[in-house]
């Protein structure tokens, strides 16, 4: 069994997969984490599915995906989380994601606001305050920054 993109631990198919098949969200870091793995498998439906009904208009779905088939996503750290529970109706994901795009490494660091959907009870994700900064390329000799504990070089790094 392959590993989750969401750097979880579990394999993709009991973690992200699930969901990303249409499964509700038990917890708000369970969306955001399976937001993470389809933006790295380029699962576009399940991020427009997962969104709050007044952010689905100004979606676009060709412009995601475009900018998919760019970027390569390196890791996902999970910063903070508040409420987001099973028995919560709000939480808030504070996350940094690590990508390659146009030949530049960048953090993505973000704080989700999450609700859940009255309609089926999993969770969506309402908006964030996010922040893109560059990221120093890491030496091949130094850990990868997508988690995987293999040095950079054989991993993210190799050409």
């Amino acid at each position: 069994m392959a590993p989750c993109p969401c750097q979880s631990g579990q394999p993709f198919e009991t973690c992200c997969g699930p969901i990303l098949a249409g499964t509700p969200a038990p917890t708000a870091l369970a969306l955001m984490r399976s937001r993470y793995t389809a933006y790295a498998r380029g699962d576009v439906a399940h991020l427009a599915r997962t969104l709050a009904p007044e952010q689905r208009a100004g979606f676009d779905t060709a412009d995601v995906s475009a900018g998919m088939n760019s970027t390569q996503w390196l890791g996902l750290e999970i910063l903070d989380t508040e409420a987001g529970g099973t028995d919560d109706s709000t939480g808030i994901v504070e996350f940094v994601a690590r990508f390659q795009a146009q030949g530049q490494t960048r953090a993505l660091h973000e704080r989700s606001r999450f609700r859940r959907d009255a309609t089926d009870g999993g969770w969506v994700y309402i908006d964030g305050d996010t922040d893109v900064q560059p990221v120093k390329k890491p030496g091949r000799n130094e850990p990868c920054p997508c988690g995987s504990g293999k040095k950079f070089k054989h991993c993210c790094g190799r050409t």
